[in-house]
């Protein structure tokens, strides 16, 4: 991450966000990065939305490019696929870390100290209940 980005960063998160943000992914920062500026664009402002668009990929882990392409097809054209692309070496664990990174996610962030409301929509990602944030959440997801 660019020094710039690292000092913005630190302006908005706590030492402890910070870290958990940068023990992500190369992909998953990036990918979180771009969530926040699409939550920003669509005018939010709120930090318990915007920490929950940095970090609610946490709990994915170092999972490789393969496994995250095969969850993708399996989300997208059906479980066959992931049942499939189990048999493959490392991949039934990676498939398994990948479906539940929400909840993962969701309690690594609390153990950061993020706000409940952060937590929740992390944990609730696929499906918003937060009626201010969550839609925007899983729409700045998607589209990143």
């Amino acid at each position: 991450m660019a020094p710039a980005e690292r000092s913005e960063l630190a302006s908005w998160v706590s030492p402890t966000q910070l870290a958990l943000f940068e023990s992500m992914h190369v992909a998953d920062r990036r990918h979180g990065l771009d969530v926040v500026a699409s939550l920003r664009a669509a005018g939010v402002e709120s930090c318990d939305a915007l920490l929950a668009g940095l970090l609610h990929d946490a709990g994915k882990g170092r999972i490789g490019v393969w496994p995250r392409v095969g969850y993708a097809l399996g989300d997208h054209y059906g479980a066959w696929i992931w049942r499939a692309a189990g048999h493959l070496p490392g991949f039934r664990s990676d498939l398994d870390r990948l479906g539940r990174h929400a909840e993962m996610s969701a309690r690594l962030a609390a153990a950061a100290g993020c706000p409940e409301r952060t937590v929740e929509l992390i944990r609730n990602q696929e499906s918003p209940r937060d009626p201010e944030f969550g839609e925007l959440l899983r729409i700045a997801d998607e589209a990143n």
